[in-house]
């Protein structure tokens, strides 16, 4: 069996979790964006999304806009969503396909499939352009497991692959490289909080007793968490083994297929792995999804998130893939309103920090790499303006103490 966390926190309880102004601070929320959206690695989709030639995805994150498309040549490449002429979006759709070529909707510029400027509208009345300079800007671009991730600018972290390299054993008898979209796209939810408040929920299974029904009848006392450990956390339970009260649950225990290809272990178990900041995949026999998040406003955070499937997949495997998707709906709406209230909590004049218990070690340490990031957060909020100098000067003084 995969050793389950026994790390905790000693009994050192932390009273402070992060302090109340980082969840409404428009100039903390300006420099998450730069350095942990624009500057990590950002899920898009699966290779599989981009099945055939031509096939493209496109999402947009904290202002960027991402395209990722199929060439000709079966390679999947990425890049700015950004016609090289006015700056327009090449493709306007969230999906679709290309024929043969881009062809941007303003004024008629058309890019191949590999990006290169095919030709511009009226060519003479522009000078001569060379199709690689003034081709479609790429994005730097990772794929792991079959699922692509992209990064607008240089960063911090390495490769995605060898970030999360140290599951790769653990996964591989589930094949996610040959998954294949369920055929209901990508879910896109507005929470009204800050998207710590989604992180600060998501990362500790403390609540779910109390706050999910379902997955209380679906593990009991078998869900752990292990701390974040360079970059990526780990949480895994097996399905209590009792009868279930919910009746989701219990035909979902009752429907779900024997996988000889999965061990022991992990055939009748949900298991989650994130990658830092905001993106967490539930592995589980019947189907893998993913879900993350970003910040639109301070209080206003987009959730998107995609369902894939076995490529053989019988009628009891696409039962149980549609009863575990309904029980992470009802789990997603409720941990919605656990959110939106943590989010409150912190504009209170009766907010004066938290205190964790030995089961948040997730909380604590994803704590812990934000700090490490942002040592401006074991301080009082900044004057407005002075945040990104007063954090740069706390990371050089940190340095140099190293």
């Amino acid at each position: 069996m995969p050793k389950q966390a026994t790390a905790t926190l000693s009994n050192h309880w932390d009273r402070g979790g992060l302090p109340a102004w980082s969840y409404f601070s428009e100039d903390l929320l300006e420099a998450e964006k730069e350095l942990l959206f624009r500057s990590h690695w950002q899920l898009v989709c699966h290779v599989n999304d981009v099945a055939t030639p031509g096939d493209y995805i496109a999402t947009d994150f904290v202002g960027e806009r991402a395209l990722v498309v199929r060439g000709k040549d079966g390679v999947v490449r990425a890049f700015h969503n950004l016609c090289r002429h006015r700056g327009s979006r090449v493709v306007g759709d969230e999906r679709g396909h290309c024929r043969s070529a881009i062809i941007c909707p303003f004024h008629g510029w058309v890019f191949n499939l590999d990006g290169t400027l095919r030709g511009a509208s009226q060519p003479d009345s522009l000078p001569d352009l060379d199709p690689v300079e003034w081709g479609l800007k790429s994005l730097e671009m990772d794929i792991w497991q079959g699922f692509v991730f992209v990064r607008f600018k240089p960063g911090p972290q390495p490769a995605m692959s060898k970030v999360m390299s140290r599951f790769d054993k653990e996964l591989a008898q589930y094949n996610l490289p040959a998954l294949l979209p369920d055929g209901d796209g990508f879910s896109q939810e507005e929470i009204r909080a800050n998207w710590k408040c989604v992180r600060d929920v998501d990362n500790e299974g403390y609540h779910v007793p109390m706050a999910h029904p379902g997955l209380n009848d679906l593990f009991g006392a078998n869900y752990s968490d292990e701390p974040f450990k360079q970059g990526t956390s780990r949480s895994y339970s097996v399905f209590r083994e009792d009868r279930s009260r919910l009746w989701s649950v219990r035909n979902y225990k009752k429907l779900l297929p024997d996988r000889p290809e999965l061990d022991a272990d992990h055939k009748r178990a949900w298991l989650y792995v994130g990658a830092f900041p905001n993106t967490v995949f539930g592995i589980y026999p019947d189907s893998v999804i993913f879900y993350h998040e970003f910040p639109d406003a301070c209080g206003k955070t987009i959730q998107r998130g995609a369902v894939y499937r076995n490529p053989v997949e019988d009628r009891r495997l696409r039962a149980a893939r549609y009863l575990s998707k309904r029980i992470d709906r009802i789990t997603g709406k409720e941990d919605e309103q656990l959110i939106e209230w943590s989010w409150e909590a912190a504009q209170s004049s009766g907010y004066d920090g938290v205190i964790l218990s030995d089961l948040e070690i997730g909380v604590k340490t994803y704590h812990d790499e934000l700090r490490r990031l942002f040592p401006v957060l074991d301080h009082d909020e900044p004057e407005a303006g002075k945040l990104a100098e007063l954090n740069a000067m706390l990371l050089r003084a940190g340095e140099r103490r190293a």
